[in-house]
């Protein structure tokens, strides 16, 4: 009789049910403070492209002026490099990053 020896087997990882895949994590637009453009400006930019109201385009700037940054809009990379884009064209400072 011969005998063999049982195969090796390795712990099998098994992926976390709570992880999103990076291709579905959204995208975010990312406004930079500069010293050079006026806050009620600022403002004005993300009132006329983003159509948000005073309070919340206000509200926004004043992350952007306090800690330097703030996330203006969020959706899938080619809208986000469209908002970037915009925002370039304004004369502000944009980044975009994956949430």
């Amino acid at each position: 009789m011969v005998r063999m020896a049982a195969p090796l087997t390795s712990p099998v990882e098994t992926p976390d049910i709570d992880e999103v895949p990076a291709t579905d994590r959204p995208w975010l637009t990312i406004v930079h403070n500069d010293p050079v453009n006026l806050m009620n400006y600022v403002t004005w930019v993300f009132q006329k492209l983003f159509g948000y109201s005073r309070e919340k385009a206000t509200k926004l700037m004043l992350d952007v002026h306090h800690k330097g940054r703030a996330a203006v809009s969020t959706g899938s990379r080619e809208q986000m490099e469209h908002d970037v884009a915009r925002l370039h064209a304004a004369g502000l400072w944009a980044t975009l990053q994956q949430d």
